[in-house]
């Protein structure tokens, strides 16, 4: 059990069955009246954003979350083949299942999956990830007094922007968290 004194960024915490991670929170200690804690929290099943209030010293559940390491080995109709590397169990997820996180696997990617109560609920991608370019336009030199950017495909299907002068065929190193280019990798 977590007391809302044990609060923090990031925190799982369970509330009616469903595991929830606090994305912000505040302590409030108002004039008149008892002190609360005004959450903002993210479901790790349905992704939905709900506002909750706690009293303070009110106390919520510990979800069983854990978390194992598997490999991502192909997709095939939608669904994607995961194996655990210690286990070597296979797990299938659908598109819906892994949200945007599908755009960045391909074969071998060794991953982090979640399970809550045995049952996995998602994934969880490296930081930084290299896909070759499959498709980008030739970029067009001019008046450009900022980086200028085109759109490429990598892949995986993925859609991000990059400069000028990467072409088909580059591998370029992705930050997943906020699917921009970093570098060219040679």
């Amino acid at each position: 059990m977590y007391s809302t004194t044990d609060f923090r960024k990031g925190l799982k915490i369970e509330i009616g069955g469903e595991p929830y991670l606090i994305i912000d929170f505040q302590h409030v200690k108002p004039g008149k009246g008892g002190a609360f804690v005004r959450t903002r929290l993210k479901s790790l099943v349905t992704g939905n954003v709900i506002d909750q209030t706690f009293r303070s010293g009110e106390r919520v559940g510990k979800p069983d979350l854990e978390e194992r390491e598997m490999q991502f080995l192909y997709e095939t109709g939608g669904e994607f083949h995961f194996m655990d590397t210690h286990t070597y169990e296979q797990l299938f997820l659908t598109a819906d299942q892994l949200g945007e996180s599908k755009d960045f696997l391909k074969e071998n990617l060794v991953i982090k999956a979640l399970f809550y109560n045995q049952r996995p609920i998602g994934i969880e991608v490296p930081m930084f990830v290299e896909m070759r370019v499959v498709k980008s336009e030739p970029g067009v030199r001019g008046d450009t007094a900022t980086g200028a950017t085109k759109p490429a495909t990598l892949e995986s299907g993925a859609v991000i922007q990059v400069p000028l002068f990467v072409e088909e065929g580059d591998v370029v190193r992705i930050d997943t968290r906020t699917r921009e280019y970093i570098t060219r990798v040679k």
